[in-house]
Order: structure tokens, then sequence, then C-alpha cells
């Protein structure tokens, strides 16, 4: 969970002509699968894209991303660069001790990740929906632990099989100070 404070800030009001004066907001942000498809619902397209959002589409993510309470919707007006860079660096974040480390890279699926998509996958892998709530990297990792474990194990070639079998002949040799 991130929580992001909003400095208080002084402006002038040009419709009643005076100084309006806010007071500091602090928010509890979660970037999880709740919130991305609430994002996803209004603007009826997906988030996880390597298009730049607007500010408008950013600023509303983070009130999709909020579990404060009661916040008054102006006060996402105030949110400074400084806030919305901290916010986009939380989402960032592995939320995670997991790696992966991959043999060969092979081309990633075109497929459009949307939030239905995750649901999908966290059924097949009958992940608990009390998972939606987690920070939406963690899930990730989470989904792909669970695919990779639940692949059959991976075939070897003829000659992996052949240099292990040599292997183990030469140590039960060597065990059994044979010659074979």
């Amino acid at each position: 969970m991130l929580r992001i404070t909003i400095p208080s800030t002084e402006f002038w009001d040009e419709a009643k002509q005076e100084f309006v004066y806010t007071k500091a907001q602090t928010l509890q942000l979660e970037h999880s699968l709740v919130s991305l498809s609430k994002w996803e619902s209004r603007w009826n397209k997906p988030f996880l894209t390597k298009q730049e959002k607007t500010l408008e589409e950013t600023i509303d993510y983070v009130k999709c991303m909020t579990l404060t309470q009661n916040v008054k919707p102006e006060v996402y007006n105030y949110l400074t660069n400084s806030n919305i860079n901290e916010v986009n660096r939380y989402i960032a974040l592995p939320m995670t001790a997991t790696q992966f480390f991959e043999e060969k890279k092979s081309p990633g699926s075109k497929e459009q990740i949307t939030a239905e998509l995750v649901y999908y996958w966290m059924i097949v892998l009958n992940i608990p929906f009390e998972c939606q709530k987690w920070h939406l990297n963690k899930l990730f990792t989470l989904i792909r632990v669970c695919d990779i474990k639940s692949r059959p194990p991976k075939k070897h070639s003829r000659r992996e099989i052949m240099k292990r079998n040599a292997a183990l002949n030469a140590a039960r040799k060597k065990k059994w100070n044979t010659k074979g």
C-alpha cells in the first residue's frame, strides 16, 4: 500500500474573487486488479499498454487506486507532479523477491492483457479471489509461478540424457571401484 500526501495549496478563485485554501490530504492507494478493473470499466480500454496515459486518465487511475474513504473529488485536482511520479514508481515496483531466470527468450505474446484475462488466469490456476487486492505485480508473479509449476516436466534431449547417464555411470564405477 502506498501513502501519498497531497499538499495544502492556496489559489485565486476567479468566479468568487477570493483566495481559496485547501488542507493537506493523505491518501492510501493500492495498484491492484480491483483498481485496474474499475479503470478499464470507466475508460473502456486496456490499462496495461505501453501507450502513455493522459493526465486525466492518470488522475482517474489514482482515484481507482484510492482506499481512503470519503475523499472529496476536487482533492485529486491538487495532485502534484511529485505525487504522480511517486504513484508511477509504486506501480513499477515488483513487490516480491521471486526472480525468473529464463534459458531462452521467446517473443512475448501479443495478447492484450485486461482485467478479465487476469481473472481468467486466476480461475484456471485456482488462485483465490482475495488476491485481487494484492499489488498487481505480485499477483502477476504468483500467476507466473503457478503456471510454471503446473506444467509437465520438461523433456530432455537425447544428448542431455546420454550426458547425464554417462555421469551417473562414472560415479557408480568410482564408488564401487569397477571398470564397468
